[in-house]
Formats: C-alpha cells, structure tokens, sequence
C-alpha cells in the first residue's frame, strides 16, 4: 500500500514542476498561462513562483521515497492546492490555459486526497 502514496506524491509532484517551465522568460510564462507578461515586475514575481513551484515539485518527488516527510508534504499539497482552487473559484473569469490549471490541480487534490487516506489507514 505504500506504493500508492509514492505514485500519488509522484504525480502530485509532476503537477507542481510543470509550472518550472515558466522560469525561462516571459515568453514561456505565456504560453503556460495565456496572458502577456511583459511588465518587469510581474516577470520577475511570475519566474520566482514558477522557482518556488520547482522547490515544491522536488519536495513531493522526495517524500514519494521518504516516509519520515510525508505528513509535512501532504500539509504543503494540500495548502497549494487547494489555495489556487479557492482563489480561481471564488475570482472566476480564468482563461483556457489557466482552467488547465485548475484542472490539474483538480487531479493533485483527489491525489492528495487518495494519498492521505492510505497515509492514515496505516498509522
């Protein structure tokens, strides 16, 4: 049963290091989320969040192997996860390429959620 938290912190982690890609530039950054970024600013907020993710991304690769970490990944899942789908929810007015997000995002929490369970189940 412990292969089926791996498999959910390994798609989880999949999920948060897709966004890595937008590290790269403002052009990149646009074609992940369909909008232009091209304010230095929002350039420089948008890379750092795609590094953070990056960090996140590892952390839930890492805790896919170590158990002694898995209560702490779930608590950061579950906080990333479900703070982005709150916040597109409750603003609405997303475009295409951002509901793909939500929609991964979607699948993170029902990983998270599987994940947790068995965590649970064997303690």
């Amino acid at each position: 049963m412990h292969y089926i938290i791996s498999a959910m912190f390994i798609v989880v982690s999949i999920i948060h290091l897709l966004p890595l890609y937008g590290m790269f530039g403002g052009d990149h950054l646009n074609k992940l989320y369909g909008i232009p970024i091209d304010e230095p600013n929002l350039t420089i907020l948008m890379r750092h969040r795609a590094v953070l993710f990056g960090l996140l991304g590892i952390f839930f690769l890492y805790a896919a192997f170590q158990p002694t970490v898995q209560a702490m990944a779930f608590i950061a899942g579950f906080v990333s996860v479900l703070s982005f789908l709150y916040l597109a929810w409750s603003i609405g007015g997303y475009n295409s390429q951002v509901n793909r997000v939500f929609i991964a995002d979607i699948i993170a929490l029902i990983c998270l959620i599987l994940g947790a369970s068995v965590y649970v189940y064997l303690l």
